[in-house]
């Protein structure tokens, strides 16, 4: 990834900002829903191989283990049996990166390097006071750094969306930029919203300006943990504000919706969506990512059901030919 670095605070962008909820759903089923019915087969082994290579393979669970942890570095290192990978090369499938609690970064690093993958796929550590972001900055800033000393190379910070809620945007710039800081140049900075409990896609669009100002790599939907956590629409919302911010300053900023985007139909929406808004210079681990637990067993399913597909539509037109 380039590394994204903070300008100085402006509250202009965050000016006469109105959203009309209705225009954006309509949006995304223009965006997505004709283009998804038209997929062949050939192009959704396509997107789904592409879908597993931008997954961020993630366990948040309370009772997470050492053992919970290994276990979820084989599956991203090796997601598929060798016999199954359709000529691929072996090695070249697996997943972004791994996505785990401070306390299991170890785990991961370990893990990862005993695999002999630990410079292919990254580990994403949540921090500063996950899910919530209700501690006090100095702990959450501790968190950071405990982290990164562990062996994290991707931060997801979450943001006190208590500051959202209340218009507190040029506090939550400088608590985003001190967590910049603590990244430095050893980790990238991934922003949780929190989009269902920011109140309004107004916030959301505002929030998402603030935490680029800031210095966030990429902007991300959820934690997973909210009772809304990311959709099509409040993703639109979101692809406008990294528009806007790119027409402002020239830089790319990264995208990541997590919670709820289980099946490959989901990834596919969301990667048509970005196709159609960003392009396809998005659609690589660099600017793209799912956050996701469950993602990884329909992708194993389609990509099963779909290779067979494929192999029996070329034997088919070889037959004819």
């Amino acid at each position: 990834m380039v590394e994204n670095k903070e300008i100085p605070f402006d509250p202009t962008p965050l000016e006469n900002v109105y959203i009309n909820l209705r225009s954006v759903e309509q949006s995304v089923d223009l965006l997505t829903s004709s283009l998804i019915k038209r997929q062949t087969p050939a192009q959704m082994l396509h997107w789904t191989l592409k879908a597993l290579r931008l997954t961020d393979l993630t366990t948040l669970s309370g009772d997470d283990t050492r053992a919970n942890v290994e276990r979820l570095c084989f599956r991203a290192a090796h997601p598929f049996p060798e016999r199954h990978l359709a000529g691929a090369a072996v090695g070249s499938i697996h997943t972004a990166a791994v996505c785990v609690y401070p306390s299991r970064v170890r785990d991961a690093y370990e893990s990862l390097k005993a695999l002999g993958r630990e410079s292919e796929i990254g580990i994403a550590a949540v921090a500063t006071g996950f899910p919530s972001g209700l501690y006090p900055l100095k702990s959450r800033l501790a968190e950071i750094e405990y982290a990164i000393d562990q062996g994290a190379s991707e931060i997801d910070i979450v943001v006190d969306r208590s500051l959202v809620l209340n218009n507190k945007w040029k506090q939550l710039y400088d608590e985003i930029v001190q967590m910049r800081h603590a990244c430095g140049d050893r980790a990238h900075l991934k922003t949780i919203l929190g989009i269902g409990e920011c109140g309004t896609m107004v916030n959301v669009y505002k929030a998402s300006m603030v935490a680029m100002m800031a210095g966030s790599d990429f902007i991300k939907t959820s934690t997973g943990k909210e009772a809304v956590n990311a959709t099509l629409p409040v993703g639109l919302v979101m692809i406008r504000a990294i528009q806007e911010f790119r027409r402002l300053t020239g830089k790319k900023i990264g995208l990541k919706p997590a919670g709820g985007v289980r099946t490959v139909k989901d990834a596919v929406a969301w990667m048509i969506m970005i196709q159609e808004t960003l392009g396809d210079e998005w659609l690589q681990p660099e600017l793209f990512r799912f956050g996701a637990s469950g993602l990884l067993d329909d992708v194993e399913k389609q990509y099963y059901n779909l290779t067979a597909k494929y192999v029996q539509s070329a034997h088919e037109k070889a037959v004819k030919a």
